[in-house]
């Protein structure tokens, strides 16, 4: 192979090492918020993109394989040409041949690691880095190609890294994780609402960051800070609650302080004036949720929505009632408070009164 071919080899093999280190950094560097979108429109790229994040493992055992490939070759074929492009004038102008061949072999090792490490690895690398999700779409597709050509080689490779990462005490993830976790959340809302870019008056958003922190016993209404009604109390039982009290809803205790189910104020409208004073039906009395008290109130919530309760009864490990979690309280723990003008500021947060606080 003559020099100048060896020359073009150099240019060739420093973009394929360009190519595979933009696609190992672009999918790692992606997220799937910005690609997944494009995939469900049935854009061919991003569907292709979104595969290679999902099988990121294999992609990034080709793109090392492909890069080791080629600063081998740059070794082997380009330096050497290199080498003696420097070397041979040397030795025609009269230079001694160990001092040409030492020459030449630290000017070729000075060029090609330059353009190896900027043109091969830096530029690349930063741009897919600065511009991930356009660069993830323009290389997956070339990559995944690439991947598929090279298979069997790169599931042994991978196959192999996977069992030393075990044998270490580490489980290999085929997917990069594209999300940030709670406290880069709540670090990101409070820089950018320093520097203005972000308006947060409410607290709504550091609210709904902090709200999957909480447990619903942080929640919770204690036993002892609960309006309740036996559970024989009749529609007028009701009426008078409502009125005293201002609340709509009301848990109903056993003689033994046990809570059986709750009711709602709509609940008894429909009864008939004849049966007023009487218990009312059994089958009007609503379930109550049950909830462990270290339960996260994001899950309390799903809870309750899929059950349709708006009262949860937290109960601890041996089976007994700590409380009562109402669904406005945990609504209010995302949101904010809510005001309601028809009740005392005190008791605006649920069905319940403190013990200090005198019945109306």
């Amino acid at each position: 192979m003559s020099d100048w071919a060896g020359l073009a080899w150099l240019v060739v093999l420093l973009a394929g090492n360009a190519f595979f280190v933009g696609g190992e950094f672009a999918v790692m560097s992606a997220r799937r918020s910005q690609i997944e979108p494009l995939a469900e429109t049935g854009h061919k790229r991003a569907r292709t993109a979104l595969y290679a994040m999902e099988h990121v493992s294999l992609m990034l055992a080709c793109c090392q394989l492909g890069i080791t490939v080629c600063s081998l070759l740059i070794l082997n074929i380009s330096e050497p040409a290199l080498h003696h492009l420097v070397s041979g004038p040397l030795g025609r102008l009269g230079v001694p041949a160990e001092v040409a061949d030492v020459s030449g072999f630290l000017t070729a090792l000075a060029v090609v690691t330059f353009l190896h490490v900027v043109l091969g690895e830096m530029v690349p690398k930063n741009m897919s880095v600065s511009a991930a999700d356009r660069a993830v779409l323009l290389l997956a597709p070339p990559l995944v190609l690439v991947s598929k050509l090279v298979r069997p080689v790169i599931a042994t490779l991978n196959w192999t890294a996977n069992h030393v990462l075990r044998l270490m005490g580490i489980e290999p993830k085929d997917e990069v994780s594209s999300t940030f976790t709670l406290d880069e959340l709540q670090s990101i809302v409070e820089e950018s609402t320093k520097e203005g870019t972000v308006a947060d008056e409410t607290g709504l958003l550091s609210g709904a960051l902090e709200f999957s922190a909480k447990r619903a016993a942080d929640v919770m209404v204690p036993l002892s800070h609960l309006v309740t009604l036996p559970v024989d109390a009749s529609a007028a039982d009701v009426e008078k609650a409502v009125a005293r009290t201002g609340f709509s809803r009301f848990a109903l205790a056993e003689s033994d302080g046990e809570l059986n189910g709750y009711l709602h104020l709509k609940d008894v409208l429909s009864v008939p004036h004849g049966r007023y004073t009487e218990p009312v039906p059994v089958t009007r009395v609503r379930s109550l949720a049950n909830l462990p008290p270290d339960m996260e109130i994001d899950e309390a919530l799903a809870v309750m929505q899929r059950t349709g309760s708006h009262l949860a009864r937290i109960v601890d490990a041996g089976g007994a009632t700590t409380g009562v979690l109402f669904l406005e309280d945990v609504i209010e723990e995302l949101v904010g408070e809510i005001r309601d003008t028809t009740q005392d500021r005190r008791l605006r947060r649920g069905d319940r009164v403190d013990s200090a606080d005198p019945p109306r």
